[in-house]
């Protein structure tokens, strides 16, 4: 996985907040038909669709050679033309929003980390029935329980992108730096066994943070012990919990973790300016400033082999600190796929994205190009660019292969492990699956107070989670402010709906 995916992690945790709190439930269609068809589905003329999703660098100068190979394929098996109508992240949200209210063109999209707002929203139609007659490819790539997590008052909404589909809290550390000083990282279990370590790289790097957050994100961003379902509001703690929901900044767990951070931070083992850092938390590590972040290991995201990752710069040891892996809803449902409610072609958006999930050809294109443009193969399922084509003078290099339906189709570049989907396969099967798994919350009866709580955590939950305040001091405050924006009201809503969602899957 990419710099820019670790990345969207971290910086979407108060995004989650804020779309839930704006989802709007007036065009729900929950329960409702699929689109009506468009009269070339019916006449057996060649369909046009519009197939958006979002990128996340500039606009690549090849897209229209892509789109093109891509209708060659599309045109020969389902009668489909597309067109690809890549959108800028930084204003994804607004004009996807856009071309639903003016009704514009747009059939299929992913959904990052935004999937019941959508649904909410009236953005998406049901799959199930489309599923069953156009998506045999999707249905034999996907396991039945990840498709049955994606579910919404009993309908399929969307299509979970095949990646992993679990974590394990872990950290990833200088190689270097652990040789130099002998530093023995086999006891490492949970973040508190971190502290040893990071006072060792402290005492013999002085000039360097032992401990990175990433840009816009706190230390506790990519340690979670609990499942967070939907939106941290109230959350499940050890996956299970009785299926009671708490309040996860009122715990016992959370405070001491915050006290552990700050003394940490008062000793120099956090980055100083950790609350307010606009780096990379890998530019952070390459330029010698950190040593070491956390982050959710898993195959798939750090191309790891025994526990190793190489970047550009400085070699890097993986740990994962518990096993077996969880998963959670949000795992699933992170990243989608939809057929939208503005479609007039349905059956054929489900042809298509049919494609995307068992077509290698079509995996490998929008994933990466054309074979001898971009990308040349050395081996049966390897391959690198060709010769004179890099990095920077590429006309197609996304870096967004866990948003285009299934990679574990398409080729593994050179540098990563020939087997990483093998893996990524057998980790998801060892997963342990949330007691809530399936469960999405519905935010649209409390969307006032979810807006008001996003607020608060935005003042509050960054500087504690980086050590940067005296939390004895704060912590009351952010507590109290929590209850005054109506968390309590919040909470009790999810555990309702949670209650309910138990009994009808019993």
């Amino acid at each position: 996985m990419p710099k820019n995916r670790r990345l969207l992690n971290a910086l979407l945790i108060i995004a989650i907040l804020l779309l839930s709190a704006c989802s709007n439930s007036s065009n729900n269609n929950n329960g409702g038909t699929t689109a009506e068809s468009g009269p070339s589905e019916e006449s057996g003329e060649l369909t046009e669709l519009t197939v958006a999703f979002p990128i996340f660098a500039a606009l690549p100068k090849d897209m229209s050679l892509i789109e093109e190979e891509v209708n060659k394929i599309a045109e020969e098996k389902i009668n489909v033309r597309v067109k690809l109508l890549p959108i800028s992240f930084s204003n994804w949200t607004q004009q996807v929003n856009l071309m639903f209210s003016s009704g514009e063109k747009l059939d299929l999209m992913p959904t990052i980390y935004a999937y019941n707002t959508a649904i909410t929203q009236g953005q998406l139609i049901p799959l199930d029935e489309l599923l069953n007659k156009h998506g045999e490819g999707i249905i034999a790539a996907l396991d039945s329980a990840y498709l049955d997590a994606s579910r919404v008052d009993g309908a399929i909404f969307g299509v979970p992108t095949m990646h992993e589909m679990a974590y394990v809290n872990g950290i990833t550390m200088r190689e270097d730096i652990l040789e130099k000083y002998q530093i023995d990282t086999s006891k490492l279990r949970k973040l508190e066994d971190l502290e040893e370590v990071l006072k060792a790289v402290k005492n013999g790097e002085p000039n360097m943070a032992p401990l990175i957050p990433a840009t816009g994100a706190s230390i506790l961003d990519n340690y979670q012990t609990f499942d967070r379902l939907d939106n941290h509001l109230g959350v499940l703690p050890g996956f299970d919990n009785g299926l009671k929901v708490v309040d996860l900044y009122g715990t016992e767990e959370y405070a001491e973790q915050l006290h552990m951070l700050r003394r940490w931070y008062q000793d120099g083992l956090i980055l100083k300016d950790a609350s307010t850092n606009q780096m990379n938390a890998q530019d952070l590590i390459d330029s010698n400033r950190g040593f070491a972040f956390l982050l959710n290991a898993h195959p798939g995201a750090l191309q790891f082999e025994e526990g190793e990752k190489k970047s550009n710069k400085v070699s890097m040891k993986t740990i994962a600190f518990s096993d077996p892996p969880v998963s959670s809803t949000a795992h699933i449902t992170n990243t989608m796929w939809g057929i939208t409610s503005n479609s007039k072609s349905p059956d054929k958006a489900m042809e298509f994205l049919n494609l995307m999930y068992s077509d290698k050809n079509i995996s490998n294109l929008l994933i990466w190009g054309i074979e001898g443009k971009h990308y040349k193969v050395l081996s049966e399922n390897v391959i690198d660019f060709p010769e004179g084509v890099n990095e920077q003078n590429s006309g197609y290099r996304l870096n967004a292969g866990w948003m285009f339906g299934n990679q574990f189709i398409a080729y593994v570049w050179q540098g990563t492990d020939p087997d990483i989907w093998g893996k990524v396969k057998q980790f998801n099967e060892s997963a342990v699956k949330s007691k809530a798994l399936g469960f999405t919350f519905d935010p649209t009866s409390v969307k006032t107070e979810i807006a008001a709580i996003g607020n608060v955590i935005s003042q509050y939950r960054l500087p504690l989670e980086t050590g940067s305040i005296d939390p004895d001091n704060v912590l009351p405050k952010f507590l109290d402010n929590l209850k005054i924006a109506g968390i309590d009201k919040v909470i009790e809503e999810k555990q309702r709906q949670l209650d309910q969602w138990v009994k009808s899957n019993q």
